[in-house]
């Protein structure tokens, strides 16, 4: 192995950990309500929406939403894939189960987030974060059948967790083997895991809570 090789392994290795560092922060920041440390953690010109850009309006945002919508959260992440696009560029998949003080209820939602990850100036930051929900619901309340997105006062809508990935359709859409062995593809390339599952879908249109 050539150092060149060597040098080129070890950042891997430091980028990946100053990644996973970046989505603890994130939870910590924001059940802390530490907006500013939150907006940090974002690429200086991220887009926020609307055609607005900046961290600015991004604290802004996320001012509002945390005044405005819970007391109190916590969210406890769970595993995380992370994938290189190049030295400079990564995406990943992190599972997030989350905890709402809002009103008179105490709501439990099961998320993941689709990120996309950039070095910028040595230090790695969100580009994108994409939240794709499966439930929301009141802790005395299972979110059993449609629309598990139940959020106090509130039209319960669909919650996008199972869009990123066309095998959720395809599973319930075919008959399960009955008399021969299913065929079994190759498996995915080791650094293609989160492309493969996608298979170049498009990311669907999230709702905002």
């Amino acid at each position: 192995m050539s150092q060149n090789d060597l040098l080129a392994r070890l950042d891997r290795i430091e980028s990946t950990e100053a990644i996973r560092q970046l989505v603890g922060k994130y939870s910590l920041s924001l059940d802390m309500r530490d907006i500013d440390a939150h907006v940090g953690l974002f690429a200086p010109d991220i887009r926020v929406g609307g055609g607005k850009v900046g961290r600015e309006h991004l604290k802004a945002w996320v001012d509002d939403t945390l005044r405005h919508q819970f007391t109190g959260t916590s969210h406890h992440v769970g595993q995380h894939i992370i994938e290189f696009v190049d030295a400079d560029h990564a995406i990943g998949v992190v599972y997030s189960k989350n905890e709402h003080e809002t009103g008179g209820e105490w709501v439990l939602m099961q998320m993941l987030y689709w990120d996309d990850y950039e070095r910028i100036d040595g230090a790695w930051y969100f580009r994108r974060r994409l939240p794709c929900y499966w439930y929301a619901s009141d802790l005395n309340k299972a979110p059993i059948g449609d629309m598990k997105m139940r959020w106090p006062g509130r039209e319960p809508y669909h919650g996008t967790f199972h869009d990123l990935f066309p095998s959720w359709k395809e599973f319930w859409a075919s008959s399960a083997p009955k008399d021969e062995l299913p065929e079994v593809a190759e498996p995915l390339p080791v650094d293609g895991f989160l492309k493969g599952m996608r298979r170049g879908t498009p990311a669907p249109k999230i709702r905002v809570r």
